[in-house]
C-alpha cells in the first residue's frame, strides 16, 4: 500500500511528439503522466486485463486470433495477452517512443519483459488513429486503451477515433465477427449509442468497481459477419 504522504519521484521526463511524457515512482507504484494528465499506474490492472479477456471470450472460437492492442501504457494488457497461449500474433501500437523505451530497457520492463520476448509480440511505434486508417493488416480483436475513455481523451486529435468515421476505420481492420473493446475511466452510454450507429452489434459495457469514484469500464462491440 502506498502511503498518502509519499512524494512521487520523477524517473524520466521526455518531450515526445505529442507533448510531455513523465514516468514517476510513487511508493511501489509506477505512474505515467501525459501533458500533466495522470494516465495510468501499476496499482491494479483488472480492467486492462478485462479489456483483453472480454475480446477473446466474445470471439467465435477461431484458432490463434490476432489481436491489436492500442496503447502500451504500463504493459498490463500486453503482459496478460502474452500469458494466454490462445492468442496468435499480438501487435501493440504505441505512439510515444519514451513509453516503448521504458518497457524495453527501463523501469516498466518489470511488467512487460516476458511479453516483449514472446515471439508473437510486435511493437509498432505509430499513432493509433493514423494506423487504423492506413494499415492493410486485419485483426480478430482490437483492444484500445489510449485515453481515459471516449469522453476524456489525452489529446484532442484522439477524439476522432470515437466518432462514426473513427469507428468505421476500426471496423475496416477487423475481420468479420471480430471484436472491439475500448477501455474507459467511466461508463459512457453515449458511446454505446455511437457504436450501434456505426454498425457494430452485441454492444455492451462491463464495469470494474474501484476503491473510490465511478467504476472503470470496458465497452465491447462486435463487427457483423
Amino acid at each position: 500500500m502506498t502511503a498518502l504522504h509519499d512524494t512521487p519521484v520523477v524517473l524520466d521526463r521526455c518531450d515526445g511528439p505529442y507533448g510531455e511524457v513523465v514516468l514517476r515512482r510513487h511508493g511501489a507504484l509506477l505512474q505515467i503522466i501525459v501533458n500533466g494528465c495522470f494516465l495510468m499506474d501499476t496499482s491494479d490492472g483488472r480492467s486492462e486485463r478485462l479489456l483483453v479477456d472480454a475480446a477473446r471470450d466474445a470471439l467465435d472460437g477461431r484458432p490463434a486470433p490476432k489481436v491489436l492492442i492500442g496503447g502500451l501504457g504500463v504493459g498490463f494488457s500486453l503482459a496478460h495477452a502474452a500469458a494466454d497461449p490462445r492468442w496468435g500474433r499480438i501487435t501493440v501500437v504505441e505512439r510515444e517512443p519514451a513509453v516503448i523505451g521504458w518497457h524495453r530497457d527501463g523501469p516498466l520492463a518489470e511488467v512487460s519483459a516476458g511479453a516483449l520476448a514472446d515471439p508473437r509480440t510486435e511493437i509498432v511505434e505509430a499513432d493509433l488513429v493514423a494506423y487504423v486508417n492506413e494499415t492493410s493488416d486485419t485483426f480478430d480483436a482490437l483492444c484500445l486503451d489510449i485515453d481515459n475513455g471516449p469522453d476524456w481523451t489525452v489529446t484532442a486529435a484522439n477524439d476522432s477515433l470515437y466518432s462514426p468515421a473513427g469507428l468505421a476505420a476500426c471496423a475496416r481492420v477487423l475481420r468479420p465477427g471480430g471484436v472491439l473493446t475500448v477501455w474507459s475511466a467511466q461508463p459512457s452510454p453515449d458511446f454505446e449509442g455511437t457504436l450501434w450507429n456505426a454498425g457494430f452489434r452485441q454492444v455492451r459495457t462491463e464495469e470494474v468497481p474501484v476503491a473510490r469514484g465511478v467504476p472503470d469500464a470496458v465497452h465491447l462491440a462486435v463487427r457483423p459477419g
